[in-house]
């Protein structure tokens, strides 16, 4: 519960810090953007010693959080890392490399081919085939062999 409380008011801090930063005049002026009017809500040297203050006060406030949250979230696990937790006496070295076991009732992948067709040309693309899952009675007709010169479609 307290984790969660101190981890709302470090998002509601790390905001206000963003938003702040944000307000500040660029000093460099690496952009070209001139500065505000000086004539307005503030001077120019008071707004900016009101925002850099408003800023080390929000990073030093999020700071604090930040290490009490690091120190509570780690006194709060049991300790020690994840590999001390795995049991490596019973592991079998043979079973670690094996390929997993197909899933019932899911499809099985098909390997691609390693090798060219015979009749494939160097550099020349060619789709695989499409493979349709439906009775002998509707399958479709296999496709006839490509000829020299690409034949014109007949338009439905």
């Amino acid at each position: 519960m307290l984790i969660g409380v101190l981890l709302a008011i470090n998002i509601i801090v790390c905001l206000g810090l963003i938003g702040v930063v944000l307000l500040q005049r660029s000093e460099g002026g690496a952009l070209g953007m001139g500065g505000g009017n000086s004539g307005s809500f503030m001077t120019a040297r008071g707004a900016g010693d009101l925002l850099t203050r408003i800023t080390w006060i929000l990073f030093s406030i999020f700071l604090v959080i930040s290490l009490i949250l690091t120190i509570l979230t780690g006194r709060s696990n049991s300790g020690g890392s994840i590999v001390d937790r795995l049991d490596m006496q019973n592991l079998d070295s043979k079973t670690l490399n094996a390929p997993a076991a197909p899933i019932p009732g899911a499809p099985t992948p098909t390997a691609p081919a390693t090798t060219a067709p015979a009749d494939a040309q160097p550099g020349a693309i060619q789709a695989p085939t499409p493979q349709f899952n439906l009775p002998a009675a509707q399958a479709p007709a296999a496709p006839a062999p490509a000829a020299s010169a690409p034949a014109e479609q007949p338009k439905p």
